[in-house]
C-alpha cells in the first residue's frame, strides 16, 4: 500500500509524493498554485496511471530514475537509485498500489501538538 502526502512548500506552491507504506518516497510531484491541482492529478493517477509516460533515465553519476509524463508535460521525478533494476522495483510498486492509496493533506501546517510555552509553562506550575 502506498500514500500520496499533499504539502505546501515554503513558497506558498503545493506538491505531493508518493511513498511506500515504510515511509521511503518514490517519486515527488512539481510545484503547483492551487491544492486542487494536486487532488486532480492524484485522481488521475489513481483512475488512469496507465495513460501516463514513465520515462527512465540514468544521469552523469550512474544513479537511475523515472519521470511520469503526460502529453510531453513533466508532472514527477522519482528518488534516484542505484541499480536500474531497484527502479523498476519502484516503478512496479506505484503501478501496483497508487489505485488503492490513500491520500493525507498536510498542507495547512495545523500543528495537532500545543505550543511549547504552554506545555512547559504548566510543568513548571506543577512542580511548584
Amino acid at each position: 500500500m502506498g500514500t500520496f502526502v499533499i504539502s505546501k512548500r515554503d513558497n506558498g506552491d503545493y506538491k505531493f509524493i508518493f511513498a511506500t507504506r515504510r515511509g521511503k518516497t518514490i517519486f515527488t510531484s512539481i510545484s503547483y498554485k492551487q491544492k486542487s491541482d494536486c487532488e486532480k492529478l492524484i485522481g488521475g493517477f489513481q483512475q488512469h496511471f496507465e495513460l501516463f509516460a514513465i520515462t527512465k533515465i540514468r544521469n552523469a553519476g550512474g544513479k537511475y530514475f523515472f519521470r511520469l509524463s503526460k502529453d510531453g508535460f513533466i508532472l514527477a521525478n522519482s528518488r534516484k537509485y542505484t541499480t536500474e533494476l531497484l527502479m523498476l522495483k519502484g516503478i512496479n510498486e506505484i503501478a501496483q498500489h497508487i489505485p488503492a492509496a490513500e491520500v493525507l493533506d498536510f498542507s495547512e501546517n495545523d500543528s495537532i501538538f500545543p505550543e511549547a510555552d504552554l506545555v512547559f509553562a504548566e510543568t513548571e506550575e506543577a512542580n511548584k
